[in-house]
């Protein structure tokens, strides 16, 4: 299913510009950090813009979001090794009970009592959204978030269409279990 929302981009720069604010929130979900995050996402840019900058622009959201997927993962899979290796060593970068994602306002949300609202349902989606199993927030991201199709979405995840729709399906139940909202429609259910 495509999107007609998604804009067709004529150039790298405009699509960057398009994809980096959510980009950011996805990998600041992963990391809880959002300089990692920042990180993570400009070496992605850089990457799909040496890389991929002259493939037609169709296919540049399923590339950039595989690169980002693949470095989010490289940074984890790091992340474990040093906490292994230097298990003595407490992380002076992160506080306990401190969550950088929930801290940051939306500068896109509403004026008053709807921001705050706003503010509220996204911070509770967000921590819904990281005790998802990785695959279930990727897809849950990729294909809500970002409005890529199935096979867009599978091809930035490595996997099938069908393993797209299972994880996504098991991760619209979760969400919706917890925090009892009908994301069809865009409203809470009583």
């Amino acid at each position: 299913m495509q999107h007609d929302s998604q804009p067709l981009h004529t150039s790298l720069g405009s699509f960057l510009a398009s994809v980096e604010r959510r980009a950011l929130r996805i990998a600041e979900l992963a990391t809880r950090d959002r300089d990692e995050a920042l990180d993570l996402v400009q070496d992605a840019m850089l990457r799909l813009s040496r890389r991929y900058g002259t493939h037609p622009p169709a296919q540049w959201p399923p590339l950039f979001h595989r690169i980002l997927t693949n470095r989010i993962r490289d940074w984890q899979r790091s992340r474990k090794l040093r906490a292994r290796l230097f298990f003595w060593q407490r992380d002076a970068d992160v506080e306990e009970g401190t969550d950088p994602v929930e801290q940051a306002a939306d500068p896109d949300a509403r004026e008053g009592a709807g921001e705050l609202q706003g503010e509220q349902t996204l911070v509770r989606l967000e921590a819904a959204l990281r005790r998802l199993p990785a695959r279930q927030r990727e897809a849950f991201e990729l294909r809500v978030w970002e409005g890529l199709s199935v096979d867009d979405a599978a091809r930035a995840m490595s996997c099938t269409a069908g393993s797209v729709k299972t994880h996504l399906f098991r991760a619209m139940q979760a969400l919706r279990a917890e925090l009892d909202y009908d994301f069809g429609t865009n409203r809470s259910e009583p």
